[in-house]
């Protein structure tokens, strides 16, 4: 769950870039009514996110985020918007990496379930 070294690396830069989809799009939605407060709210989780913070849960909130802005957003027409879906998808799927707030606050855990003793029931 908490990979070091290069794959930790790896998990840093695919929530980094997650985290700055996440502001581009809202930030491409500032001319609504309700575009300043998408825009913060979007921001705050794009810094819980860099941070690594409660990292797949707002991995799936960024993937829904993107997944709207490729059915409803400008350019839907366009395959290249299909990325950041499969991008936080895949950060939802393996998790924050060792250098995330994440680590720090849940670490390495391993769960050892000792064998039961048997009985001869019939």
């Amino acid at each position: 769950m908490f990979p070091q070294g290069g794959p930790g690396v790896a998990l840093l830069l695919l929530r980094i870039s997650v985290a700055a989809v996440l502001v581009l799009n809202a930030a491409s939605h500032l001319n609504v009514s309700y575009g300043r407060l998408l825009l913060a709210g979007a921001v705050l989780a794009s810094v819980s996110l860099g941070i690594g913070f409660l990292t797949p849960y707002l991995s799936v909130i960024a993937c829904a985020a993107a997944a709207a802005n490729l059915l409803l957003g400008p350019g839907s027409d366009n395959l290249i918007y299909v990325t950041p879906v499969i991008d936080a998808a895949a950060l939802a799927l393996l998790g924050p990496g060792a250098y995330s707030l994440d680590a720090r606050l849940f670490g390495r855990r391993v769960t050892v379930i000792t064998p039961g003793k048997k009985t001869d029931r019939l």
